[in-house]
């Protein structure tokens, strides 16, 4: 007798952008309101769906960076995701592992086999800036599980030889500017990055210059 794979419903909806998270909690409020597979959901489905209208308002006031306004984006979104799971945990129990009933209730089937490592992105710097006498202020596309960044830099003389020799410093993350100080004003300097992953590094960027005052 052949054994049926248990069904499981994906749950990541912790760290997705607000757009999404509200985008795949209407669609699970759409398939399961009305749908004959699944008639007794543990969830108030009008609850539900007043709880999406809601959060997608507490997240565009909880753009201007205030305080109460994001702790109540939070909250919201806490019972949100609390409601999310009870309803993905009945449709486990009640979809028979069928897996046509399954997506019928607008969740998606969790991934039973492992996904290898992927090899990184590759990261550019975007752009150089100024800092303060002898300081550049480099920054750098961030690339999904990238683990730490490794920037290098040497000084190049003007129609001279790429250079060998660089100085290098290691960050963790690329959501801010790294600042490059102790340079030479007056000097022209190259830049590199390239980023840290399970597979190991990336290849390095193409090199970007910038003098330095």
């Amino acid at each position: 007798m052949t054994k049926v794979k248990k069904l499981k419903a994906l749950f990541d909806f912790v760290r997705v952008p607000d757009e999404t998270f509200v985008s795949r909690l209407t669609v699970i409020y759409e398939k399961m309101f009305g749908n004959t597979a699944f008639p007794t959901p543990p969830v108030d489905l009008a609850v539900f769906k007043t709880g999406i209208t809601s959060y997608a308002a507490a997240a565009a006031a909880a753009l201007d960076g205030g305080k109460q306004a994001k702790a109540d984006k939070k909250k919201q979104h806490d019972a949100l995701v609390k409601m999310a799971e009870h309803l993905g945990h009945y449709v486990e129990a009640n979809s028979n592992d069928d897996p046509a009933t399954f997506t019928s209730s607008g969740f998606e089937i969790r991934p039973t086999t492992r996904v290898p490592p992927q090899p990184l992105d590759q990261p550019a710097i975007t752009g150089i800036a100024q800092g303060k006498t002898g300081e550049l202020l480099v920054s750098v596309t961030p690339v999904a599980k990238a683990r730490i960044y490794e920037i290098h830099y040497a000084p190049v003389a003007a129609g001279g030889p790429p250079p060998t020799t660089f100085a290098s410093v290691t960050i963790a993350s690329a959501k801010k500017a790294t600042p490059i100080d102790n340079l030479t004003p007056g000097t022209t300097y190259m830049f590199q990055v390239r980023a840290y992953g399970k597979l190991g590094f990336t290849d390095w960027s193409n090199p970007v210059q910038r003098m330095c005052i």
